[in-house]
């Protein structure tokens, strides 16, 4: 699998961690079968708008059918280590469709072979721009 270094440079303030890397700069890169790969098998994803997507077929088809042209702008993260080897990410910065920029909180929960276990999407936005987003789509 090609690693962030390969598909594109991805630096994010305060996160050295390749997993949370090759996630933004495959999803950048529209590589959606390998940015789901980094997920473990039964590893949930709460995107915006939606209930949990579970496991790695389902988070690709979800990712396939939503996130074209989609591109993540991460700007600074912290990680934190939990209980049982895992490890919280948090990131912050944008995301620019073709129809709009938002700014974005993405959360994510590693396991010890540091894959993603759990992931949120939350979008920094107040509830008019929300609601303006959700109409639009």
């Amino acid at each position: 699998m090609k690693t962030a270094e390969s598909i594109g440079e991805i630096k994010i303030a305060g996160i050295s961690e390749p997993c949370i890397l090759d996630y933004f700069a495959t999803l950048n890169a529209g590589q959606f079968q390998q940015t789901a790969s980094l997920f473990a098998e039964d590893g949930v994803m709460y995107a915006p708008f939606e209930s949990g997507i579970v496991g790695t077929d389902a988070i690709a088809n979800y990712l396939q059918q939503e996130a074209q042209g989609l591109t993540a702008y991460p700007q600074q993260g912290i990680i934190e280590h939990l209980e049982n080897n895992q490890i919280q990410v948090q990131v912050t910065g944008k995301a620019q469709t073709s129809w709009c920029g938002v700014n974005v909180m993405w959360l994510f929960i590693l396991n010890q072979h540091r894959k993603i276990t759990y992931t949120k999407i939350k979008l920094l936005a107040s509830p008019q721009e929300l609601l303006a987003l959700r109409t639009e789509k």
